[in-house]
């Protein structure tokens, strides 16, 4: 839409899917018009992941930033299964296909296959900010543990590049744009 001259994103997220990340975060970074990100309360995981590739990033002082890691946890049911007299009956066909039931233990091999996935998810996370946000790859490397960081932490890593809201992304879209700015929803 040409009456539309920039993005403004607003974030607050604890993440999500890494697949949905990883496609968002292309479509920010590819995009034709200026991509502004301001962060409310969380801008985590796949949510960070999302909006590393944005041409600037706000977060408040408090906002919670970054979160760079990979989980697939669930909950297993086998110990309350156990208790309550159930057993689990495998009904599957590939060696791997019912991994992750939560009624069942992973074995070794599927917790290794597991740990495989999630490795290069987090390596293609690493990556990704590395690349979105001109930060030398072992330098996220060096802060991604999972951790969120808040507002002004971030900023010294460069994973934001303004304190502020949205107030102060609507100025700075303002003068990127030379336009005044009003945000449709």
């Amino acid at each position: 839409d040409d009456d539309i001259k920039a993005i403004l994103v607003e974030v607050s997220s604890y993440g999500g899917m890494a697949s949905a990340g990883a496609e968002m975060s292309i479509a920010v970074k590819n995009s034709n018009k200026p991509v502004v990100a301001y962060i409310r309360a969380g801008g985590v995981s796949s949510a960070y992941w999302t909006i590393s590739g944005a041409d600037r990033i706000f977060a408040s002082k408090s906002s919670d930033v970054g979160g760079i890691g990979v989980t697939m946890s669930y909950k297993s049911n086998v110990g309350k299964n156990k208790k309550e007299g159930y057993e689990f009956e495998q009904l599957s066909v590939g060696k791997y296909k019912d991994y992750g039931s939560d009624d069942k233990l992973l074995t070794q091999e599927e917790r290794k296959l597991v740990m495989r996935d999630l490795n290069i998810l987090y390596e293609d996370f690493i990556k990704t900010v590395s690349t979105n946000r001109g930060i030398p790859l072992e330098k996220v490397r060096s802060f991604s543990d999972g951790a969120t960081v808040m507002g002004e932490m971030a900023k010294e890593r460069g994973l934001i590049d303004e304190i502020g809201g949205v107030n102060e992304a609507k100025a700075y879209l303002e003068k990127k744009i030379g336009d005044s700015v009003e945000v449709c929803w």
